[in-house]
């Protein structure tokens, strides 16, 4: 799977994406610009000692991306969608893209994508979801329709047995 982030704002929701991309052998993509440093603490805090277990690709704009990916399919989640994430059936390595905090996706990029562009139920009256809490909805919607590929799956206590 495939998380793309378009300029993202928030420093530790990106980290908190990271530690979930890294948690399920996800890659994240990051468009330009960010709206932090990468090495900022709140970043680094949220992810944890995960960093090293990240498969993390950088661009400086949208364009720039499209070209990289050899202009791949991609999800656009957004509260502007007829469409719920639970009516698409994802791809294995589907492209999920997220916007920044404050204004989504441009509406300009949508129109492209309406075909795939995708919502998370909720009551009118509130605006969105927090970024975090959404690629994890998402994206844990999209590994379910795979049986969760190669995640582990069994609980274990600690000191004790089931």
């Amino acid at each position: 799977m495939n998380i793309v982030l378009l300029e993202p704002e928030i420093p530790h929701n990106t980290g908190a994406i990271s530690r979930t991309c890294a948690a399920t052998g996800t890659a994240l993509h990051l468009i330009e610009p960010l709206g932090f440093r990468l090495d900022e603490k709140h970043v680094r805090r949220a992810g944890l000692d995960y960093w090293d277990k990240l498969n993390i690709k950088r661009y400086t704009d949208f364009k720039d991306f499209l070209e990289k990916n050899n202009f791949p399919k991609i999800y656009m989640a957004t509260t502007k969608s007829k469409q719920k994430y639970t009516d698409i059936k994802y791809e294995e390595e589907a492209y999920i893209m997220f916007g920044k905090e404050s204004a989504g996706i441009p509406e300009e990029i949508l129109l492209d994508y309406k075909e795939t562009s995708i919502r998370i139920p909720m009551l009118t009256d509130i605006r969105s979801l927090n970024l975090a809490n959404s690629v994890s909805v998402i994206l844990y919607e999209a590994l379910r329709q795979h049986d969760f590929l190669n995640l582990e799956d069994k609980g274990q206590l600690h000191k004790y047995s089931w």
